[in-house]
């Protein structure tokens, strides 16, 4: 990849938040509204460029996709926010709780084993059976998926979060939900495959689940 202008790094900041807000690309008119660019050219202009600095990538339908798809969900250490420890509590006897400055827990601690860790907003009911619903956030680390670890994956322009088998015939991608069926991937079609993450767990309402896997 090559470096962005800071006019194509707004126009990339720009193009993630949206689709993190709405789960779908913008229009070139919503685009050029919310850059306050007079013609909807400029919009294409610009996806011209990230696709020429590989930032994204265009199929021969004309549809736009991340090259690196963490983009879009990363979090960003700077900004994440972290639990501070403020002191001592006994689980024994009794006594004086002690406070004292002892640091702060970061998602690290929860997942001390976990390299690159980042998160998805889920949208959907595939997986409803491990309790994850739409406007659930999973929490994700980028490493190879072993048969029957559930996971994100990127195949043929669309992502999907299954828990992955793989098999003589192939990959299949199984849901958590009776009413969805398994996605199989024949073997020739293997290097169409980007594994996005395997599941470390995920946050909802009632706070945060770690995978029992």
């Amino acid at each position: 990849m090559k470096q962005l202008t800071p006019k194509q790094q707004e126009f990339y900041g720009t193009l993630i938040t949206y689709i993190r807000k709405h789960f779908r690309w913008p229009t070139y008119r919503e685009l050029a509204d919310l850059l306050g660019f007079n013609s909807e050219n400029s919009v294409t202009q610009y996806y011209n460029a990230l696709v020429k600095k590989q930032h994204l990538k265009k199929d021969r339908q004309g549809n736009y996709t991340f090259t690196n798809p963490t983009d879009v969900w990363s979090v960003d250490k700077q900004t994440s926010k972290s639990i501070p420890i403020l002191g001592e509590i006994t689980a024994g006897a009794m006594q004086e709780a002690i406070e004292a400055d002892l640091g702060e827990v970061t998602i690290n601690d929860f997942f001390p084993k976990a390299e690159n860790v980042f998160a998805l907003r889920i949208r959907g009911l595939s997986m409803k059976e491990l309790d994850l619903s739409t406007g659930d956030i999973v929490i994700l680390s980028k490493t190879e998926l072993k048969d029957g670890d559930v996971g994100a994956v990127l195949y043929n322009g669309e992502t999907t979060l299954k828990r992955a088998h793989i098999e003589k015939n192939g990959l299949r991608l199984e849901p958590a939900n009776p009413d969805y069926d398994d996605i199989v991937i024949e073997p020739g079609e293997f290097e169409e495959v980007t594994v996005i993450g395997k599941y470390l767990g995920h946050v909802n309402d009632r706070g945060l689940i770690k995978s029992p896997y």
